[in-house]
């Protein structure tokens, strides 16, 4: 199933680089709410058929910002073009995600980045692999040598949590060696895994967020509620990371 999977994803990654161009100029909201809508739709167009044939008893769902328990069952949970806002800006920080959630636990995730040719691949007790290639989270042990993140999960959010975001970044920037704020969240989540970012946290679980989660767990990292309880699908908040330097960053968040 990953191999059928990850030949949809590429296919889709292949047609999403025909609409991208880093010389994408967007002169008003209507303008990108339009462009931020057809990226979607034919990135969604290509893989709900194609993932449809992979797994026919598997349900679909491509609300990316949709959040909260899912009913029993297999479902596939798309998120068409992550980072969107950035893609359709000329921006380079974009993705195409997959997963596929069993029973409200991911077990299956593709999450591929066109512009670079990485395809990231994990599946439930299999490990995680960029191009092939089994991947592990950094062995870091010090929060002062740690490069962590945060980024908004959706737009419009609210003062509220603007708020909240800051000043996490402000505590955490006392403590880490650098703090990064960006989108898209799966992009982190991918980074964690990888072992070239070492922690992230987020406000605001998704859905769409559990084939990055599924990626840093299958890489050995620790992902938790901000209170350390295990992450699963309708966790409100949550913080991933290197084993090593986990408790230190949850610390400074509690």
């Amino acid at each position: 199933m990953i191999t059928a999977t990850v030949a949809a994803v590429r296919a889709a990654g292949a047609r999403m680089l025909k609409r991208y161009s880093t010389e994408s100029r967007t002169s008003s909201l209507a303008e990108i709410i339009a462009a931020v809508e057809a990226n979607d739709a034919a990135v969604a167009d290509l893989l709900r058929p194609a993932l449809a044939e992979i797994n026919p008893e598997a349900r679909w769902l491509d609300d990316e910002h949709g959040s909260g328990p899912l009913p029993a069952g297999e479902w596939w949970l798309i998120d068409p073009v992550g980072g969107n806002m950035n893609a359709v800006h000329g921006m380079t920080d974009w993705n195409i995600g997959v997963s596929l959630v069993r029973d409200g636990r991911p077990v299956l995730a593709v999450l591929y980045f066109p512009l670079f040719d990485e395809m990231f691949t994990a599946t439930e007790g299999g490990g995680a692999f960029l191009n092939g290639v089994r991947i592990s989270v950094s062995d870091k042990t010090e929060l002062n040598g740690a490069l962590v993140g945060t980024g908004q999960a959706q737009p419009g959010q609210g003062p509220e949590m603007a708020d909240r975001v800051g000043a996490s970044y402000a505590a955490m920037a006392k403590h880490a060696l650098y703090v990064r704020i960006s989108v898209p969240v799966t992009h982190q989540l991918a980074q964690v895994a990888a072992g070239r970012m070492d922690a992230h946290w987020q406000y605001d679980n998704v859905r769409a967020h559990a084939s990055g989660v599924l990626l840093v767990q299958e890489a050995g990292g620790a992902v938790t509620d901000l209170d350390g309880k295990p992450w699963d699908l309708t966790t409100r908040e949550y913080l991933a990371a290197a084993p090593g330097v986990h408790a230190q960053a949850l610390e400074v968040l509690a």
